[in-house]
């Protein structure tokens, strides 16, 4: 390992997410953004600068699919490769939000508890 690689990533999966990402975010607007400057993905990049004024950006291996970043970690964990993503973390998080909403908006409302 080194210090471009994350702790704890024992099996190179990480490396290998990265690798075939080009080490750059493979978002291209599930966060909301249409990244229309970057030719639809992400600008982020591993090390690089998200923004003036941030650190450098630590990209993370994640579910590919957006329903995916609500899996529990230990089923996240257990997925193959070639369900994997590199995200930012502004995208991962951004992502991840808008499909919690979108599955909450889709489950039907409780009914009421009836007083009589």
């Amino acid at each position: 390992m080194n210090e471009r690689t994350p702790l704890g990533d024992t099996t190179g999966l990480w490396q290998a997410v990265l690798a075939a990402a080009a080490g750059r975010c493979q978002c291209r607007g599930t966060c909301g953004k249409k990244h229309d400057k970057d030719g639809g993905r992400c600008p982020a990049a591993q090390g690089g600068y998200a923004r003036h004024g941030t650190g450098p950006v630590h990209m993370l291996a994640a579910p590919a699919d957006p329903d995916g970043l609500l899996l529990p970690a230990h089923r996240a964990a257990a997925l193959p490769k070639r369900e994997l993503a590199a995200w930012c973390p502004a995208c991962h998080d951004a992502t991840r939000r808008r499909a919690l909403a979108a599955r909450r908006a889709a489950a039907e409302p409780a009914e009421p508890d009836a007083l009589f």
